[in-house]
């Protein structure tokens, strides 16, 4: 078994996900990482270049078949999973009023953002507490992290679908952390506000304005790395008390102002 912790993270080939993949190959994780393109993202190598063991698998989340390598895979190289990083998602191809929108988008949408993640924490959970039954597993910390948004309560009504994908991640962190207690395993929610990667580039222009005008106490885009930050602070150990907290990395969107 390696004596490094490990961490799976999918969606990990650009913007939010090569964000946390550093992050935590600088907290000393070696990583599994995954995405649906099928040669290994620049992240393998940059993570490899820090220090860490990183390994690749190809596939769309919404598979069962590719969450299944994705644990085999983990299980063969590793041997161990102390970390499941819930990263991957996608926008619908096309925005569309909800009074327009297609059936096919509302499946792939939901398919990659809620039921991939929602069946490979199912799997991972049940390998932890696995691991948490043997004499070395008993003295670490397992920790799972699902990425959602402010979307998951911010009306959209031309993407309904990822508004509707985000509230079920919600719910699903709450439903695990409520469920992995007994094993001492923390679930973390964190969500992310309007950041700066190439899903919201096309909107640059649009949200330079609201930003500026004030949508934001912090009158900035949000970087990936902001993201990676509060997901490196519940790797390190520093939130294990905090199961099924919700973090917001948001600028202070959430607050609600007069």
């Amino acid at each position: 078994m390696a004596k490094r912790p490990v961490a799976i993270v999918t969606g990990a080939s650009r913007g939010i996900g090569r964000a946390i993949a550093l992050e935590l190959a600088s907290l000393g994780y070696d990583l599994v990482l995954n995405r649906v393109q099928q040669s290994p993202p620049q992240t393998k190598k940059e993570v490899e270049d820090r220090g860490s063991q990183c390994e690749f698998v190809q596939g769309d989340i919404s598979c069962a078949e590719v969450r299944n390598q994705i644990v085999a895979l983990t299980k063969r190289r590793f041997n161990r999973c102390d970390l499941l990083v819930n990263n991957a998602g996608v926008a619908p191809l096309k925005r569309a009023d909800i009074l327009e929108a297609t059936e096919e988008s509302f499946d792939r949408v939901l398919g990659i953002n809620l039921k991939g993640p929602y069946f490979l924490t199912q799997k991972v959970a049940n390998w932890m507490t696995e691991q948490k039954k043997s004499a070395e597993g008993r003295t670490r910390i397992f920790r799972i992290v699902n990425i959602s948004s402010i979307s998951a309560y911010t009306s959209s009504t031309s993407r309904g679908e990822y508004c509707i994908s985000k509230a079920g991640v919600s719910m699903m962190t709450k439903l695990y952390a409520d469920r992995l207690a007994e094993y001492d395993i923390g679930v973390f929610e964190i969500s992310p506000g309007i950041i700066e990667t190439d899903m919201t580039s096309a909107v640059k222009e649009k949200y330079d304005k609201l930003i500026a005008e004030g949508l934001t106490p912090i009158k900035r885009w949000g970087q990936p790395e902001d993201v990676a930050k509060a997901v490196g602070a519940v790797a390190d150990g520093r939130l294990d008390f905090c199961t099924g907290q919700v973090i917001n990395v948001d600028g202070g969107f959430h607050l609600r102002r007069l």
